[in-house]
């Protein structure tokens, strides 16, 4: 020890003559020979064999043995029994140095005996230091310097460091390490055991290490991490995976340029069970004003510093019946600044109640060896590769990155309704706020989670612009586009993409549903002005979704049903009410002749309503074939309803709707014209021809025709085989008669005058009409393709009486779209909804 506090001159290990001559190579023998008091042990051992081999020996005098053990003072002579004895043996020398009876030789750290003179088997040179408690010693490295390396991972080159310190009585180690790294020296204290693994065809003839003397360091261990440029060092706290020793400290001290900015990463830790104090990391930081920062495993570590800093890990006392595991692996990433890092951004969240926004990594693969970090850092100082901001708060946030594109976000708000009279008639805008569009930071999905009480309020989303339903016939080719899904537990119903551009004027669902705002290109932000939905609560209706269509009169309109590429869900109705304008016929087409679907329970069907006739026309998905091209010169409805489908047996339809301007046909104008000519001509004879008469006979009344109501005019109706209905036939038209010619004498009164009969003239209805879906058939209907009007009856209900009388019906004047649409639209039960 006096020796130590005096200085004493460093000493080379390697000083040693240890006589070890090889003799001559064709007798393939090796001596060894240690001199006294070298504290050098050799072992030449069997290793572990990958696969059965033929058995080799090391021969001794002859003698055949599996192990061969040369100690300090001890001279051996031997050789193999095989030409590869390198498959079969390992060799390790160990060296002990005691530095608490005497002097300890520091310096530079020889291989002893030389790797040239050894067999050429796996060598593995262990130096082992004993020490005082208040002694520190130091591993000093030379370039290149040490990186450490996990359980499982083995070095390029083979050759492998592997560091332990001693507590007492205990080995704790410290880690392996490989060449190539930042790690230039280890401090530790009461002794250190080093192991350096060399292969056996690696040149190498020099250990790489000194060891020198330190003051004590009143911890386990310090690792220091040299940084000469931008780079990363994965670090794992002492053994690793196993667990820290209990309430112990470890430092790692970090040298990093002062022009570079340095962030910490923790990438797998685990907490031990404590019975007093707290586990926690340290940081010294330069310029900091609160050294040490204190921080918790789980916080957000710090990012973005300057120069150098150090990192403590300290345990706690740990519960003796369940210790639990401490444990830590991090990384150091050390990177140029960039601009961006010394902006602060503002997102303010304080008046949300539902909203959150996450940045993150975009999920990309890098080729290079060396990659910079993306960082978020919060308030400048805390810093990680992904960052949360919660409600309620304003934040304040950077970037350390050196590629902003690495970067995304993903935002998600709530907008829930608990009171259904509160929320009535209510709207809300679905915009993204102002905040998150000013962060340099591309926005992924930004998602509006809509809930409503249910069976009491229904959803309508209108646009700001008319949407396109994405299908591989029409894409969007827009930045953005809305993913509508429903967000009903257990309810796999995704109605659709759609962006702007379309015909598709409002959509109108059931119960909750998410609306996700995606975005595919950077350019989105110039194109923000086209984002815009309003979201209002409307009285409840039964069908899953409604959408109303205006098509346009200048490109197809492709439809399809929702779950694409899943099949519509069990019991389930959805209509398109679909607007043709007055100057336009509208051609429906479908893409197929018929459906897929199967059904186990219940029935598939479709309605195809004109809106301003009533005419109906009802298809069975499962049994016919799905209509040719229709015309239609209203606007109508198409209602797709699905069975309880056999399973593979999915529903799912794509149909498209083009617009063509009426046209008129000039022959039928010009017969109309002269048909009319003639008429007239006809009728004015006929009135000078009644004027005559009518002077002749004025003693004569003009007689009434009398309308017998009890006569039946009208043939029995036969059900199924006569489908017209009263729009149809011509039971309810009556011929002109002149009443004055035929009934006029009725209509004198006492003194002879003519009484005028009441009039009533026939006026079209012009009010709006077909605001509702179409109810489907009833229960018992298994008819196949039907064109029904109101007037007329489904086949399973009563006939008329055949002395029906005639009713005159006027249509009234209100509001069509107030009607009550909570009708059944499926021939099975309804299914029980999910609970919110």
């Amino acid at each position: 020890m006096a020796g130590l506090n005096c200085g004493v001159t460093v000493a080379l290990l390697g000083v040693l003559l240890l006589g070890v001559e090889r003799l001559p190579r064709g007798a393939e023998a090796f001596e060894i020979a240690l001199p006294r008091g070298s504290g050098i042990t050799v072992l030449i051992k069997l290793g572990t064999l990958p696969v059965p081999m033929k058995p080799c020996y090391i021969v001794i005098s002859k003698r055949q043995v599996p192990m061969l053990s040369i100690k300090s003072g001890e001279r051996q002579v031997f050789t193999f029994s095989c030409q590869n004895p390198e498959n079969h043996f390992v060799i390790e020398i160990e060296k002990k140095i005691d530095c608490m009876s005497g002097p300890c030789p520091f310096g530079e750290v020889q291989l002893q005996p030389a790797t040239s003179v050894l067999p050429t088997l796996n060598r593995t040179f262990i130096w082992e230091v004993t020490a005082h408690k208040s002694i520190g010693l130091e591993l000093q490295f030379s370039v290149p310097r040490l990186r450490q390396i996990g359980p499982g991972e083995s070095c390029p080159d083979g050759v492998t460091h592997s560091i332990s310190g001693r507590l007492d009585a205990t080995v704790v180690r410290i880690g392996t390490f490989c060449g190539n790294g930042t790690v230039s020296r280890i401090k530790m204290q009461e002794g250190v055991k080093m192991a350096l693994h060399l292969p056996w065809f690696h040149p190498r003839n020099i250990s790489g290490f000194s060891i020198a003397n330190r003051s004590s360091i009143k911890r386990l261990c310090i690792i220091e991490s040299v940084f000469e440029g931008e780079g990363s060092a994965t670090l794992m706290s002492a053994n690793y995976p196993e667990g820290f020793p209990e309430d112990e400290l470890m430092t790692w001290q970090f040298v990093v340029p002062p022009h570079l900015r340095a962030s910490v990463s923790f990438l797998n830790y685990n907490l031990s069970n404590c019975e007093r104090k707290e586990e926690r990391v340290e940081y010294y930081i330069p310029g900091s004003t609160t050294n040490p920062e204190v921080f918790r495993l789980e916080d957000k570590q710090p990012g973005n510093m300057a120069g150098n800093f150090n990192l403590s890990l300290q345990g706690c006392d740990q519960d003796a019946q369940s210790p639990g595991i401490l444990r830590l692996r991090f990384q150091v990433l050390v990177q140029h600044p960039q601009n961006e890092s010394n902006k602060v951004y503002v997102v303010d969240l304080s008046n949300e109640r539902g909203m959150s926004l996450t940045i993150e990594p975009r999920p990309v693969k890098h080729g290079r060896r060396f990659v910079p970090g993306c960082f978020v850092c919060l308030e400048s100082r805390t810093c990680s590769t992904n960052l949360t901001l919660t409600p309620g708060s304003k934040h304040r946030i950077s970037f350390l990155c050196d590629d902003l594109t690495r970067l995304w976000m993903n935002a998600e708000n709530t907008i829930s309704c608990r009171d259904h009279w509160y929320c009535h008639r209510k709207s809300y805008p679905l915009q993204v706020p102002g905040d998150i569009l000013q962060l340099p930071v591309q926005l992924h999905d930004f998602s509006w989670k809509l809930l409503v009480p249910k069976d009491r309020l229904s959803l309508v989303l209108v646009p700001a612009q008319k949407l396109q339903q994405h299908t591989h016939e029409r894409p969007c080719n827009t930045s953005f586009s809305y993913l509508v899904a429903s967000a009903v537990p257990s309810q796999d119903l995704y109605f659709g993409s759609f962006c702007p551009g379309g015909s598709i004027e409002q959509i109108q669902v059931k119960q909750n549903i998410s609306v996700t705002l995606r975005t595919f290109a950077p350019n989105f932000r110039q194109e923000v002005s086209r984002q815009g939905l309003t979201v209002s609560f409307i009285p409840y209706f039964k069908e899953e979704g409604i959408f109303t269509v205006t098509p346009d009169t200048k490109s197809k309109v492709y439809l399809r049903t929702p779950n694409w590429d899943r099949g519509l869900p069990s019991l389930t109705s959805v209509s398109w009410n679909i607007s043709v304008p007055p100057d336009q016929v509208a051609c429906l087409t479908f893409s197929k002749e018929r459906t897929s679907v199967v059904c186990q329970t219940g029935r598939a069907f479709m309605i195809i309503q004109e809106q301003r006739t009533r005419a109906e026309e009802i298809f069975s998905l499962e049994e016919e074939v799905l209509p040719k091209p229709s015309f239609h010169r209203h606007s109508f409805w198409v209602n797709i309803s699905n069975c309880s489908p056999a399973s593979g047996k999915q529903l799912d339809l794509l149909f498209w709707v083009t617009l063509t301007p009426k046209t008129v046909d000039l022959t039928v104008t010009v017969i109309a014209v002269v048909g009319g000519g003639a008429f007239l001509l006809f009728a004015l004879g006929l009135i000078i021809c009644c004027v005559r008469k009518k002077k002749k006979k004025t003693n004569k009344g003009p007689a009434v025709g009398i309308y017998n109501g009890n006569i039946n005019t009208q043939m029995p109706r036969q059900l199924k085989t006569y489908q017209k209905g009263r729009k149809d036939d011509d039971s309810h038209v009556y011929a002109v008669i002149d009443d004055t010619m035929v009934y006029g004498h009725l209509l004198q009164d006492s003194g002879g005058s003519f009484l005028q009969p009441e009039v009533d003239a026939y006026r079209p209805f012009q009010g709006a009409m077909g605001d509702c879906p179409p109810s489907p058939p009833p229960v018992c209907s298994r008819a196949p393709t039907l064109k029904l009007t109101t007037d007329e009856p489904p086949p399973c209900l009563a006939p008329e009486s055949e002395s029906e009388p005639y009713t005159f019906s006027h249509p009234s004047n209100g509001d069509v779209s107030n009607r009550n649409t909570d009708v059944p639209l499926l021939d099975t039960q309804e299914p029980v909804e999910p609970a919110e």
